[in-house]
């Protein structure tokens, strides 16, 4: 049986187990595949209360880590105490955990923020447009409530907003086609925003906690951008394992803000810019390099990352290292260009490059223009008299020759004669005729007479 009968024969067994009902369609008893709906945004409206669709804060999860955290910020450990692999030790179990916490408070705060958004659409629904930032967002509506007239020359709002979003928001709230909220409405809303603000400082307590250890978790990564922004990107993607394994170009967008347009100029706001860029290490360079800056910085944070993440370089050698690399670098960038000088050559005047008559006694001016050598020494002979000739000058100085000013004069003093006053045209008028009778289109041809035919 060749090859070809084999494979017909493969087919021939798999068209008829189709038939027999392994894969049937929508009316099979079996059933096929099911097509996996697109993730839509989920609406929270008709939630009755944010603890239905954020369980977090009441899990049991989260309060054991919380509890754990405290616990080990009371007795700090030394890197000493830690006996055998890392990944065994218990307070480097819980800090993996925090981080992984971190991520589902991020989440958790973005379900709240839709919940709240929902529900205070029906009093300001401009609002969401106006504040994108979802704590910025929860902390307002808390401040407002179904006053929207406190927006005015209020005290705490101006801690949350910038002056420019407040009027904005002001103008907003005065035009809007709101209704009022209910009391119960009213203290749903409270009660998720006080949520979200208590998961908020639970995530800050997290990433102060973590920021202590770092150098247990990872000392490289943090000798290289320090042990804040070392948390901060490491929360964000979700642990040391994640963090190695994302490459440069996202490192470097961990932690970018939105941009907000209210109808003001937003170019304070830089676009692509994560923790990387605000770091000490970036910000002490000249704003035009920071970018570059900051790429170099991430790249060199994803080599420490991985090292960490199996746990070389437990001293931050790798570290130091890098960071002295990347020093380097900053110096070499901020490097003045290097000075052009032109070293005396011995071969100058044969190239013929001079001075000119710059210097040299008996020329009579200050400067003269300088002549190409190699150039002049191409020059016939015959061209030579001829520049020589237009460049004399007959019976002295005259400004009708020159062409030089009016105070020149065309008088001559002659050691016999004394005072002369000369035609300067006259040279040219023997040129002239000569050039007439030698050259001239009417000239003929002269008998040159010999010397024995004249006599």
């Amino acid at each position: 049986m060749s090859l070809a009968d084999e494979l017909l024969a493969d087919l021939e067994e798999a068209g008829d187990e189709g038939e027999d009902g392994l894969y049937l369609g929508e009316e099979g008893e079996k059933g096929g595949l099911e097509d996996i709906p697109e993730e839509m945004e989920v609406d929270y409206s008709g939630a009755e209360s944010v603890s239905s669709i954020a369980k977090l804060r009441n899990s049991k999860q989260f309060s054991e880590i919380m509890d754990k955290i405290a616990i080990y910020v009371e007795k700090q450990r030394k890197n000493s105490e830690v006996s055998g692999p890392v990944e065994a030790d218990p307070e480097y179990k819980l800090i993996v955990a925090a981080n992984n916490l971190t991520v589902e408070i991020e989440n958790e705060l973005n379900i709240i923020h839709k919940f709240v958004r929902d529900k205070y659409s029906k009093r300001f629904p401009e609002l969401e447009s106006l504040v994108p930032n979802s704590l910025d967002y929860v902390r307002t509506v808390k401040e407002l409530g179904n006053n929207l007239d406190k927006c005015k020359n209020n005290e705490n709002l101006q801690q949350i907003l910038t002056n420019a979003t407040i009027m904005v928001v002001s103008v907003t709230a005065s035009t809007t086609q709101g209704t009022m909220l209910g009391e119960d409405e009213l203290k749903r809303l409270e009660e998720a925003c006080d949520m979200a603000l208590e998961l908020n400082q639970s995530k800050h307590r997290i990433y102060e906690y973590v920021e202590s250890r770092m150098s247990f978790i990872a000392p490289n990564l943090s000798v290289i951008v320090g042990a804040s922004t070392a948390a901060k990107i490491m929360g964000i993607a979700g642990g040391l394992t994640n963090l190695s394994k994302m490459p440069a170009c996202n490192l470097m967008l961990l932690g970018t803000q939105k941009r907000t347009l209210s109808g003001f100029s937003s170019t304070a706001v830089l676009p692509h810019t994560g923790y990387i860029y605000h770091c000490d290490v970036v910000q002490t360079l000249p704003p035009d390099l920071r970018r570059k800056a900051a790429r170099l910085v991430s790249a060199k944070c994803t080599l420490a990352s991985r090292v960490d993440s199996f746990h070389e370089s437990a001293d931050g050698k790798v570290g130091y290292d890098l960071k002295e690399e990347i020093e380097k670098k900053f110096d070499k960038w901020q490097e003045p260009p290097p000075v052009k000088t032109i070293e005396d050559d011995a071969y100058q005047e044969d190239l013929g490059f001079s001075l000119g008559q710059l210097g040299k006694s008996g020329s009579g001016r200050v400067r003269q223009a300088q002549v190409n050598e190699a150039t002049k020494a191409r020059i016939s002979k015959s061209l030579q008299r001829k520049l020589q000739k237009q460049n004399m000058t007959y019976g002295g100085r005259s400004s009708v020759r020159d062409n030089s000013s009016g105070t020149s004069s065309s008088v001559a003093f002659t050691p016999l004669q004394g005072l002369e006053i000369v035609n300067p045209h006259a040279a040219e008028k023997k040129v002239a005729e000569a050039n007439q009778k030698y050259f001239s289109n009417m000239a003929e041809f002269l008998k040159v007479k010999k010397e024995g035919e004249g006599k």
